[in-house]
């Protein structure tokens, strides 16, 4: 092909000499293209731009909402840890305080045991010493009123002897009398019953042992009472202090439980943080790079463009202006003006669709991948507008769809929490403890998930990110070789014609070809040369033969080739392979500059995705540690009443199910108003474009 161009060019040239044509036509023409070149080159770069931009702001508001997230869960955990950390100290000192009276309770049963052992033991031996006595007493006195003296050698009267000496509650008169008796002396032996002195005596005695006995039961008999009653209160407080510690020390152990998970959460969230604002530094010294060397190429682009401008004017003497009006009849400003067209709309819509999402994200609404696929088409300028418009109609049936869904659910949610509320507070018991552990845990099963949806996304979004990275990097690497191969063979073009031009007018700088097998083309041209100089010699040879002419005139003075306007072409030349050069260098500087900050983005999005597949591992596995939990007081809690624990259950899930629906309800309409309407703006816009001048531009584009 090279030789093909080559070949072509010297016939052009051959053309152009003989039949008096103006060289610089076709530098002027290099010029025109060259500057149509880099308009569309910087247009095309500019749309890199402005999607490397769009992917900048996109991803520095995500990474600022995540690390804005990270940021308050990180004071939310710190305050729940507070409070926990205080709850499990003051649960602590009520377990000790209970183990204490515990303790108390315990130590007073025993002591009151003893006591009343002790009491107990003394009463039987008093019992049974009394039963004797009364005994002796009875055996005597009947002995006595009957007469019988041998009553005083038997073991009763040893027995009240012994209890007349040491126990009896009488006179000295009369206990001096009795022992007398009772020793066998002759008051014994002559003893008259009918008296009754001594027959009183053990009477009064016998009375009183038998009021003493009867006291004595009533003490005892009160005392056991006593006891008893002591020993259920006790029994009763350390039941309750023992259920207290029981239900105390399992708390302590859910407590502990779950400020390990705080920390182990805290830490997680710390280090995801620290990652995000890692890479949201980096992301904005890039953007902010990036930027700077945009601003660099287009004051470069713009010097490059003035230079063209001005060769061109140099180059534009009155005959090459008139030819190139007659080549080039105004082909370049209808095409302008159509695409500057196209590309306000697409700016307008764009802007409109942009602008839906801003007041969406103003609102803390989530981000619509579909809006994004709008803006990408609409970004990209390779979507033909009727593709466009039929994603507008899909995205504004789906957003119609979503609020009567919402609607629905709206009205579904209210009643259903209304009925299950008042149900609930008839039900409501002692339940209260095992259902705040219930909704507890079932709240933090509710948090991981969302957590763990929400790192999904954000996995999603960044492999998404990445993949509209890569598939830059590749078109900007494909644009860049196509630069250096474009730019190349205009090199070898423009020293293919300067050398051309210095045959005739610098025989000295031209550079013969080297010589080599002539193709069919080849062969063509120097046949085509041999031709035309044969029929010059020809013409000179028909020219001798004539008669001699007569004396010349005043000769004109000799040829004086026109070196200085050589001069200027083949300096323009110069310039160009010049500029050629500078663009192929700053386009290897800007290509190995993207490759860098390309390899950067992909090793801090590779970081970042290893640390947020690690943070949903260690959430899955505290998210199954909450669900035993869960699952362990649920088994716990089936033994209480199972009516109520269904109407819990019933009412947690509406709320879990509704209250983020009911609480942003008029929110999410708002802002699902205002996209219906900022797409229906967009496709009003984009049903305004003319596609007969889109299919014209694109003819006289093939054409040129």
């Amino acid at each position: 092909m090279m030789k093909l161009l080559l070949a072509f060019s010297a016939l052009a040239f051959v053309h152009a000499t003989q039949t008096r044509g103006n060289p610089i036509r076709k530098v002027v023409t290099m010029l025109q293209d060259m500057s149509a070149k880099v308009t569309k080159e910087g247009k095309k770069e500019e749309d890199l731009f402005e999607k490397f931009m769009c992917y900048c702001k996109n991803n520095v508001g995500v990474l600022k909402d995540s690390i804005q997230a990270g940021k308050d869960k990180i004071e939310s955990l710190t305050a729940e840890n507070k409070a926990d950390v205080e709850k499990l100290k003051t649960t602590k000192a009520n377990l000790k305080e209970h183990k204490q009276s515990l303790a108390d309770a315990k130590e007073a049963m025993e002591k009151a045991t003893g006591i009343r052992d002790k009491e107990n033991t003394a009463f039987n031996q008093f019992k049974s010493d009394s039963d004797t006595n009364i005994s002796a007493l009875k055996a005597a006195i009947s002995a006595v009123e009957k007469g019988m003296g041998s009553f005083l050698q038997t073991g009763s009267a040893n027995v009240l002897r012994r209890y007349t000496m040491e126990q009896a509650e009488i006179s000295d008169d009369s206990r001096q009398e009795l022992l007398a008796f009772l020793a066998g002396g002759k008051d014994a032996q002559g003893y008259a019953p009918a008296s009754g002195e001594i027959v009183g005596i053990l009477k009064q005695m016998l009375d009183t042992m038998i009021a003493d006995l009867k006291d004595g039961t009533a003490k005892e008999d009160g005392a056991a009472q006593s006891y008893e009653s002591l020993m259920k209160a006790k029994n009763k407080e350390s039941a309750t202090l023992q259920a207290s510690i029981e239900k105390e020390m399992k708390m302590v152990g859910d407590l502990s439980m779950k400020l390990a998970e705080i920390v182990n959460d805290l830490e997680e969230t710390e280090d995801a943080l620290a990652a995000d604002e890692k890479f949201l530094k980096e992301l904005e010294s890039g953007c902010a790079t990036k930027e700077a060397e945009w601003a660099e190429v287009c004051k470069t682009r713009q010097e490059e463009l003035l230079a063209l401008a001005d060769t061109i004017k140099i180059l534009n003497d009155d005959d090459a202006l008139e030819l190139f009006k007659k080549t080039l009849p105004g082909a370049g400003s209808s095409f302008i003006q159509m695409q500057e067209g196209a590309s306000s709309m697409r700016n307008r819509a764009l802007a409109t669709i942009r602008a839906a999402a801003q007041v969406s994200r103003s609102m803390n609404m989530p981000r619509r991948p579909e809006f994004d696929f709008i803006e990408l088409a609409l970004s990209g300028k390779q979507m033909g507008f009727e593709k466009v418009i039929k994603m507008i109609d899909a995205m504004t049936k789906n957003l119609a769809k979503e609020q009567k869904d919402d609607n629905s659910k709206k009205e579904y949610c209210e009643k259903s929490i209304d009925e299950t509320e008042d149900k609930k507070k008839v039900l409501e018991n002692n339940l209260e403890d095992s259902n705040t552990n219930i909704e507890d845990t079932d709240g933090a099963i509710a948090n991981l998930k969302s957590e763990l949806a929400a790192l999904a996304d954000g996995i999603n979004k960044l492999d998404k990110a990445v993949a509209e990275a890569t598939a830059t990097r590749k078109q900007e690497h494909a644009d860049c070789e196509d630069l250096i191969a474009s730019d190349t063979a205009a090199k070898e073009i423009l020293g293919f014609a300067k050398n051309r031009l210095n045959k005739f007018y610098n025989p000295k700088l031209y550079k013969p070809p080297a010589k080599k097998e002539l193709s069919a083309e080849d062969r063509i041209v120097e046949n085509m040369g041999s031709a035309a100089a044969f029929v010059q010699v020809s013409a000179h040879s028909d020219n001798n033969n004539k008669v001699a002419p007569p004396p010349p005139p005043e000769a004109v003075g000799a040829y004086t080739k026109k070196s200085g306007e050589s001069t200027g072409v083949i300096a323009m030349i110069d310039l160009l392979v010049a500029d050629l050069d500078k663009e192929m260098q700053i386009a290897k500087i800007d290509e190995k500059n993207a490759q860098e900050e390309y390899e950067t983005l992909m090793a801090d999005s590779g970081a970042k995705r290893a640390a947020d597949s690690k943070s949903i591992t260690n959430k899955e596995s505290a998210k199954a540690e909450n669900e035993e939990s869960l699952q362990a007081e649920k088994e716990n809690n089936a033994a209480l009443t199972t009516e109520h624990m269904e109407t819990a259950k019933e009412l947690f899930g509406f709320h879990g199910e509704c209250d983020w629906l009911l609480k942003f309800f008029d929110v999410r309409r708002e802002a699902r108003t205002g996209e219906i309407d900022a797409l229906g703006k967009a496709k009003a816009v984009l049903n305004g474009a003319d596609y007969s001048l889109l299919q014209t531009s694109r003819r006289l584009r093939g054409s040129a």
